[in-house]
């Protein structure tokens, strides 16, 4: 077929052309949204999952509803190298100026620029953060956001921002990506300053999204955390979800359709994952000539859509680890693609349980494995081990 009609979009974050079996985490969304524009206590939401089910999707479409309920909306994403006021100040500064509209300027937001050019001169942030411009006129509120500490000053910018929402008449989504590449510090003032604005009833919303151990890191940060957030978890699609997302995309552009045997063949090599979903769709439109998409295009679409992902997806992850990362990560594929107990990796290394913890603990950190309990270990990115097992064919040698 033809690649420029081609209905598929694999991409990070990219929307697919069917969002399937998600209606339940958006409606969820849409409530919260609507009861706190209407004044009512809602707690805010932390969607958990893995690699490639859809959160940073399912982000931007809340972000979509959010602005069409009348919010001022937020959307960043966490980052390993940048510290959460460094990517949280520029947007609460944008946000703020889109509220200083009219000829009588708001004492609330003038208040609020001040207390946030107090935390921008009071945080560890770069120089280039320091020097950034509030505008004429503006000077540090003294005595507010200026302590040096993040917990405290923090929910003193989050106070300040929703006086000034409140005060005109506008709500605020704040909507965060990658969540558990926080500091536990940073985590802890986010829960903090969202648990001060709802204790004032004020006019502001927390959604966010991570990888499983963002719950527990929630939980340790503050052990009310359970109280503030919801914690929505997506997974793979359920069949008759995944097949509509791979169905009805291709049958909307050109009356195209797959067959059973094809969509059958496609979920049970995907797991039912969206990004994956999209990445088979994608290669099947391409490789077939006619339609019906049948088995033989199916399985063809499964021989280009591993090789590009080895050349990408799983790569650039593959490549940030250091070369015991790597064979602790292939020992733990070695084991299976289920949850494995720690010590059992460990003892594939060589190695007792204490000595293989700073590395499970580093790739913990940079997001390619999590605990699903206590003393279990799996992968983050689904279909991870095979690809271990691919570009490392031999069991690394005990240590």
């Amino acid at each position: 077929m033809d690649p420029l009609y081609n209905p598929f979009s694999p991409g990070a974050g990219s929307p697919p052309p069917e969002l399937a079996g998600r209606s339940d985490i958006l409606r969820q969304a849409l409530m919260t949204l609507a009861r706190v524009k209407r004044g009512r206590a809602e707690k805010s939401m932390l969607i958990i999952g893995l690699r490639g089910t859809g959160k940073t999707v399912l982000l931007h479409e809340i972000s979509s509803l959010a602005e069409k309920e009348g919010y001022q909306s937020i959307m960043i994403e966490a980052h390993e190298k940048k510290s959460l006021p460094e990517v949280l100040l520029p947007e609460l500064r944008r946000i703020l100026f889109s509220l200083d509209v009219g000829e009588m300027i708001s004492s609330k937001v003038k208040r609020a620029f001040r207390v946030l050019k107090s935390f921008v001169s009071n945080v560890k942030v770069s120089v280039k953060m320091q020097e950034i411009d509030f505008g004429l006129g503006i000077e540090s509120e003294k005595g507010a956001a200026d302590s040096g500490d993040l917990e405290a000053d923090l929910a003193q910018v989050f106070i300040a921002l929703g006086e000034a929402a409140q005060d005109r008449n506008t709500t605020i989504a704040i909507i965060i990506d990658e969540l558990q590449y926080l500091s536990d510090e940073e985590l802890s003032s986010l829960i903090m300053a969202v648990h001060k604005v709802s204790q004032k009833s004020l006019p502001i919303v927390v959604i966010g999204a991570g990888l499983p151990q963002l719950v527990g890191k929630a939980g340790r940060a503050k052990s009310y955390a359970e109280r503030l957030f919801d914690y929505p978890e997506l997974g793979p699609l359920k069949n008759e979800d995944a097949k509509i997302a791979l169905q009805e995309p291709v049958q909307k552009e050109a009356n195209i359709y797959f067959t059973d045997e094809a969509l059958d063949e496609i979920i049970r090599v995907t797991e039912g994952y969206p990004y994956f979903l999209q990445e088979w769709g994608y290669q099947a439109w391409n490789l077939a000539v006619t339609s019906p998409i049948d088995i033989t295009v199916a399985k063809q679409a499964t021989q280009t859509s591993i090789e590009r992902l080895d050349k990408s997806f799983f790569r650039v992850r593959f490549d940030r680890l250091t070369p015991r990362e790597k064979e602790y990560l292939r020992a733990l594929a070695e084991l299976g693609s289920d949850p494995q107990r720690s010590g059992e990796v460990a003892e594939e290394l060589g190695l007792d349980v204490q000595n293989a913890a700073p590395l499970r603990n580093n790739l913990i950190k940079k997001g390619m494995i999590y605990s699903p309990k206590h003393g279990d270990t799996a992968f983050t990115v689904p279909l991870f081990e095979g690809f271990m097992k691919r570009i490392m064919p031999h069991i690394p040698k005990k240590w």
